[in-house]
């Protein structure tokens, strides 16, 4: 695009949707990582927008050696008060960071629904950043989310893949479904190695928040609604590929 982005606005809260919610932090950060800690190469990691650093802090607990790459210097100051002095981040845009080393896992967590050149990131990470024998994991919010089909049936946006206006307020460029982001992972010369969905999700992340202040919600109903989720990945919140390089790496 060619209008210069506030990469620090952009993350504020907006009058029609919180840029993330309790539900993101509470409940879908710690079945990301259920999802993908299989998966998880030894070594180093690499994630590609930290934001504040809260998915950043689960990821201590697997991996000594972590660099993030975020946009927004804001957000930056905000993790490094929270996380180990360890981890070494770069303030920059993925299309223009300089990196000195590869890595054995990347972790991209709603960030590519965000990029104006999502393809070309990916082929950055195809090319020049993962090791060999290294994984990618990349997840997006899901177009098909039943929360988001019922919001269609509702009048309240147009169809499942539509980025609402104060989503694009948000930076979102797209509204990934399965099929439309294994094609980018694909033109991007990534191999993938395992496709699947993260967390059965009937209701919008506002109704979310105010459901887990109460008793309704326990644990197990949220186990159950993650272990739905892996018989029906098209029905998730959230759906990820974990990709390893390909030919073009």
């Amino acid at each position: 695009m060619s209008q210069t982005r506030d990469y620090d606005a952009e993350f504020k809260d907006n009058t029609e949707r919180k840029y993330a919610y309790d539900f993101d932090f509470d409940v879908m950060h710690s079945y990301m990582i259920k999802a993908f800690r299989s998966f998880f190469r030894s070594g180093n990691c690499l994630e590609l927008g930290s934001f504040k650093g809260d998915f950043t802090r689960r990821l201590v607990d697997y991996f000594p050696d972590i660099t993030c790459v975020e946009a927004s210097a804001e957000a930056i100051e905000i993790a490094k008060e929270n996380l180990p002095q360890t981890i070494a981040f770069h303030q920059s845009l993925f299309e223009e960071v300089t990196l000195q080393k590869r890595y054995d896992n990347i972790i991209l967590t709603h960030v590519l629904e965000h990029l104006d050149d999502p393809i070309g990131v990916l082929k950055r990470i195809n090319t020049d950043w993962l090791a060999p024998g290294g994984r990618l994991f990349v997840a997006c919010p899901n177009a098909n989310a039943p929360s988001r089909q019922i919001a269609v049936a509702m009048g309240l946006i147009s169809h499942n893949a539509a980025v609402t206006p104060a989503e694009a307020e948000h930076g979102h460029r797209i509204t990934y479904s399965l099929d439309t982001l294994e094609r980018d992972a694909r033109q991007a010369g990534l191999n993938i190695v395992h496709r699947s969905g993260i967390f059965f999700k009937a209701m919008a992340n506002f109704q979310w928040d105010r459901l887990l202040t109460t008793d309704i919600i326990s644990p197990e109903y949220l186990d159950g609604c993650y272990e739905l989720g892996q018989r029906y990945p098209d029905l998730c919140s959230s759906i990820y590929l974990v990709c390893e390089a390909g030919s073009d790496g």
